[in-house]
């Protein structure tokens, strides 16, 4: 059958997806084209084609710049935080999940975990706030006892490990999703052998359930790399004020105040630009180690 017959024949498909892909290319393919603005001193009174062409001089002065390191050192320190305690919090989450015997008690907690999703990042630290605060419950109830632990919302050397069970609490429930439905994929005849041959839970957890879910973990593990260098905009914002910018400056922050507020266009889109680059680097670098071990990736 031909290209056109083909297309005909799948119209009705092809209808359906063209929302999602007008999206896509709408709203990320086509503002892609305004990172021309990172090799110009962009000045929006000229317009990006008036603007004048300074080549790689915005990296130059990018790469000078201490706030721009600072923001970086912060971005790792969360996204490596985020890797080992956040990354496997949905995973563990979902096993626990589906340990779970009844099937009402285990759709009521997944409802209840799922809930901390929908909920907006300024609503998340003000529940924080009331309760880690200076005045929060926890804090209060502390002081009663004769245990001080101070002002966490406002404590710089504890800020990122913050930020990281912020996104736990929030997050969690919602990321076991996936997972839940690749555990309940895998053949449950795997399960009966593994139990006649006289594996324990352990065993079977660890040679059935956790095989069984491989490919969707590595597969997840190589997209979160991709955005590795995006660790909570809203979230920073927010908290800024009450840590101070030395730890809680991350690289889309730093785009945000030197780009919109002090209007360094052409350094902070050479920044955006950079992690961009770097995300998808990672990406392809992750896959192409996945292929070396067997795993299928994200795409041949």
């Amino acid at each position: 059958m031909s290209l056109w017959g083909r297309l005909w024949r799948d119209r009705t498909l092809l209808l359906l997806c063209l929302p999602g892909v007008l999206y896509f290319v709408l709203f990320f393919y086509v503002p892609l084209a305004g990172n021309v603005i990172a090799f110009k001193d962009y000045a929006p009174f000229l317009g990006i084609g008036e603007s004048p062409w300074v080549g790689l001089e915005n990296f130059t002065v990018l790469l000078s710049e201490p706030e721009f390191w600072t923001a970086v050192g912060n971005t790792l320190q969360i996204t490596a935080l985020q890797l080992l305690l956040f990354f496997p919090a949905p995973i563990a989450l979902a096993l626990l999940l589906n340990s779970i015997v009844g099937h009402h008690l285990r759709r009521f907690v997944q409802t209840v975990v799922y809930l901390p999703h929908f909920l907006s990042w300024v609503v998340v630290v003000a529940m924080f706030q009331q309760v880690i605060g200076g005045a929060g419950t926890v804090t209060s109830f502390l002081v009663e006892h004769n245990v001080n632990i101070g002002n966490l919302m406002s404590n710089p050397d504890t800020f990122k490990l913050l930020v990281t069970a912020q996104s736990i609490w929030k997050d969690t429930g919602w990321g076991t999703i996936i997972f839940l439905a690749a555990i309940t994929s895998i053949d449950a005849s795997q399960y009966e052998a593994a139990a006649i041959d006289g594996a324990d839970w352990k065993r079977r957890l660890w040679h059935v359930t956790l095989p069984g879910i491989r490919p969707v973990i590595l597969m997840l593990l190589i997209l979160r790399l991709g955005d590795i260098l995006s660790v909570g905009f809203e979230q920073m914002i927010l908290q800024r004020q009450a840590v101070g910018v030395d730890v809680s400056e991350v690289i889309d922050t730093y785009v945000y105040y030197h780009g919109v507020i002090d209007g360094k266009w052409g350094v902070s889109t050479a920044a955006g630009l950079m992690k961009g680059v770097l995300g998808a680097g990672l990406i392809y670098a992750a896959n192409k180690l996945a292929h070396r071990f067997g795993e299928q990736g994200i795409y041949r």
